[in-house]
């Protein structure tokens, strides 16, 4: 088992940033509006889960929220800008390497 410093288990953390994407499954926004791709981040908040094993699928989970850009409900579609918090968990975990 590997020993992770203490800034690389901030960044598995972020993976809870992740789960608003979840909403995404639940209430998705409808294919014909655009920005299909950058939906498709979406499921990278199901690798914010294993943030708890493994920090560095924590902090790219974190872009999950992204995949609710564009969603018809304003309230759901702000939660999307949690994703951009993604490069500063991949970062805190490479700045906590030894």
């Amino acid at each position: 088992m590997e020993k992770y410093t203490q800034l690389q288990q901030l960044a598995g953390l972020f993976g809870l940033l992740g789960l608003p994407g979840m909403i995404g499954f639940v209430k998705p926004v409808p294919f014909s509006a655009p920005g299909g791709a950058i939906r498709l981040l979406g499921l990278l908040g199901l690798a914010g889960f294993g943030g708890f094993w493994n920090p560095l699928l924590g902090a790219i989970g974190a872009a999950g929220p992204l995949g609710l850009w564009g969603h018809p409900n304003p309230k759901i579609a702000r939660l999307a800008y949690i994703g951009f918090l993604a490069p500063v968990g991949v970062a805190l975990f490479f700045l906590g390497r030894h």
